[in-house]
């Protein structure tokens, strides 16, 4: 596919996500690769923006240059944004106390320990969606307890069971909780769900996805 092509899907793409407004961010597009640059009005829309471009078909990569430039109604102090986010902490009772978050300038710091990656992605969405957010660091750490045998028995049959992969194609190995996915598949989506897919067995502390894209 060509560069000029696929630029103008991505940029059709973001058109059509309702949680995007694509008047201030640019696209370009070199050897498959996409670069976002411009502004969003929240650090919620930029993560959909870029996740808008990564959905298209024969995108190899996404670079986020965008800058979140909040409106003067959504400006928060720091103070005011650990607040907010602590509260959705404590409402979200799958969350360990061990999540904590520090909050400098509109940045949010994550850290502690989970034993799964949805509990991470979750502390994560939650800071995304606090009013104020510039960026989100995500440092929590996922320490779960498996075998090594038992994780790749996991994440194989989560391979298999997923309906948006051609598991034919894709294998993993697993050294010390970590996964390492090998293969081909035809989209970026696609990758990503086999990353998806390996991260939800019990047991994975990382995700090394060396699976290739071959549209």
């Amino acid at each position: 596919m060509r560069d000029e092509t696929l630029a103008e899907d991505v940029r059709n793409e973001l058109d059509w996500d309702p949680k995007v407004d694509p008047a201030h961010i640019s696209v370009i597009v070199e050897d498959g690769a996409v670069t976002l640059s411009g502004f969003t009005s929240s650090y919620a829309e930029r993560w959909a923006a870029v996740s808008a471009a990564e959905r298209v078909y024969g995108v190899q990569a996404v670079a986020d240059e965008i800058e979140v430039r909040l409106p003067d109604t959504d400006a928060k102090g720091d103070s005011a944004i650990s607040e907010a986010l602590q509260r959705s902490f404590d409402n979200h009772v799958e969350l360990p106390m061990s999540v904590q978050a520090v909050v400098r300038d509109g940045v949010v710091t994550l850290t502690g320990e989970v034993g799964w990656r949805y509990q991470r992605s979750e502390a994560e969405r939650l800071a995304r969606h606090t009013r104020g957010v510039k960026d989100v660091v995500n440092r929590i750490d996922l320490k779960p307890k498996a075998t090594a045998v038992d994780v790749e028995q996991r994440v194989g049959a989560a391979l298999r069971r997923s309906a948006d992969l051609d598991a034919r194609a894709i294998w993993a190995t697993v050294d010390d909780g970590t996964v390492h996915l090998h293969g081909h598949v035809h989209s970026f989506h696609e990758k990503e769900a086999a990353e998806d897919a390996a991260f939800a067995a019990p047991g994975v502390s990382a995700v090394d996805n060396q699976i290739t894209i071959s549209p």
